[in-house]
């Protein structure tokens, strides 16, 4: 005779498989996703093999704060470790993972802050343009940072009407040169330090070649001449000579030839922000800042084969020193009239 408490309906054992498989589901979710509340006003990230450390800047409230703070977070449960304030706000950030020296770009106040990403002391900071603002002049705005670690040298792009890039000594912060005649608003900014070729896009839909030996254009191209665009990003495979552009008017990413500037292919997306290679795998990642989502784009096919919900607007992109951790920053929805109440996200996605 069987005992009744031995025996279980088969719909109970159904819904306790159910449940088994739903927990061991969702905490297999649960690692390959978290997301985490930070600070108000995240912008770009920055990851440092020595110290195992996502660095995240952010320029706090509009009204209520002067200054900003640059977040050390635990890349692995994504817990702030460290809070750095700083005098003026960062929004754009690099590191030489050689000397561990964090370097913001300080877009309102037109200059760049080095962080010793060790001791969170600051280096130094240097002024890029000391045009006052006025009705009738408004000072160059520093937006993306490269850095050569092999010469520790910075490289900073600086918005305007007629823009420029600045190159400036990473240890001593002096200027050593400014790159003039880049055009409207060169937002993209990428370097091929073993070619000594530095890229940078702009609103006139050039897509320009910038000899660093030099300090010189050696190239510059439009990359289409049909619709409205504004290329805002771009990253590199140095190793199969390919830049991925990002646009922002238009859904499309664009892979260009860096050896010609020709638009090689058009990949099918949503419009997107910020963008990123990663060799290891080899996958591109970008943002959308509208559609509140972020792609994973097989670079062999160019073709989207993940995306990631990542609401309200993913902004920035970073990744772990192995390839195998993608770092997203998340904007809340705000405005000028009103602020976000809540803070901007950080997001771990496990690839």
């Amino acid at each position: 005779m069987q005992l009744p408490h031995l025996s279980a309906p088969r719909a109970l054992l159904g819904a306790l498989l159910f449940a088994t498989t739903f927990t061991a589901f969702s905490s297999q979710a649960a690692q390959e996703l978290l997301r985490k509340p930070v600070g108000k006003g995240a912008y770009e990230m920055a990851y440092s093999p020595t110290e195992q450390a996502l660095y995240l800047a952010t320029s706090q409230s509009r009204t209520l704060d002067k200054g900003g703070v640059v977040y050390r977070l635990d890349p692995t449960t994504l817990e702030i470790t460290q809070v750095i304030h700083n005098d003026v706000k960062p929004f754009g950030a690099a590191i030489n993972t050689k000397t561990n020296t964090l370097y913001f770009g300080n877009t309102v106040n037109s200059a760049v802050t080095a962080i010793d990403a060790k001791t969170a002391e600051v280096k130094g900071r240097l002024v890029l343009d000391p045009t006052k603002r006025s009705e009738t002049a408004r000072p160059l705005q520093p937006r993306e940072l490269a850095v050569d670690e092999a010469t520790n040298t910075v490289y900073i792009g600086g918005l305007g009407k007629e823009s420029v890039v600045w190159v400036v000594d990473g240890e001593t912060l002096k200027l050593r040169a400014t790159i003039t005649g880049l055009g409207k608003m060169n937002t993209g900014l990428a370097l091929d330090a073993a070619a000594k070729r530095l890229y940078t896009t702009n609103a006139d839909g050039e897509f320009i070649t910038i000899d660093t030996a030099n300090n010189s254009v050696v190239s510059r191209k439009k990359l289409q001449e049909e619709g409205e665009h504004m290329y805002l990003n771009l990253a590199l495979d140095t190793a199969n000579h390919r830049a991925f552009v990002t646009d922002s008017k238009q859904a499309q990413v664009l892979v260009v030839d860096t050896n010609n500037g020709n638009v090689t292919h058009k990949i099918d997306a949503p419009k997107s922000l910020a963008v990123l290679f990663n060799p290891a795998r080899n996958e591109v990642y970008v943002t959308h800042r509208e559609a509140g989502s972020v792609s994973i784009i097989d670079a062999k096919s160019y073709k989207v084969v993940k995306t990631v919900e990542t609401p309200t607007h993913p902004n920035s992109l970073a990744l772990s020193a192995d390839g195998k951790t993608l770092y997203v920053s998340v904007k809340q929805a705000s405005s000028r009239k009103k602020e976000a109440a809540s803070p901007d996200d950080v997001v771990r996605i496990a690839l």
